[in-house]
């Protein structure tokens, strides 16, 4: 997981249009961004639908949510269209930003060994700055813990 304190990885990788986003587009914006394993599973659908709940509170407090997964750009957009989310999802199918923010790791799921995506969500303010970082984070109460973190 990388440091609070230090300066967030810089990147551009399609949305679920298709369009490539940079999180240098957000500056001047604080940014939820949150790293799941995939589309349509049970876990990331709970944290997904949480963030697309509570999105009217986010932006209120000038957040902007970013949701990143080595899914394709078409499952992203399957995910956004069945449960009408209302904020970002980026494809990494290269998995260049999940290694980035350091969330590409070894897990082990009953007894097996294998690489995925280790839950983890940062706060990044308004200069780039990450200034929450939460790892194995729960995926039904992150979005308000992260609401939280905002206030």
């Amino acid at each position: 997981m990388l440091e609070v304190g230090t300066q967030a990885p810089d990147f551009t990788l399609p949305d679920q249009n298709g369009e490539m986003r940079s999180l240098s587009d957000y500056r001047g914006s604080k940014v939820v961004l949150y790293f799941y394993p995939r589309d349509m599973t049970s876990g990331c659908t709970k944290q997904a639908c949480a963030f697309g709940e509570l999105y009217p509170q986010f932006r209120e407090a000038g957040a902007e949510i970013i949701g990143v997964s080595k899914d394709t750009v078409a499952s992203h957009k399957k995910f956004e269209e069945k449960y009408g989310l209302p904020f970002t999802l980026l494809s990494d199918t290269e998995k260049e930003v999940l290694t980035a923010y350091d969330v590409w790791k070894e897990k082990k799921t009953a007894g097996k060994v294998s690489m995925g995506v280790i839950r983890t969500t940062y706060l990044i303010d308004e200069e780039g700055v990450i200034v929450k970082a939460h790892g194995k984070v729960k995926a039904a109460d992150n979005p308000a813990q992260m609401l939280e973190d905002l206030s």
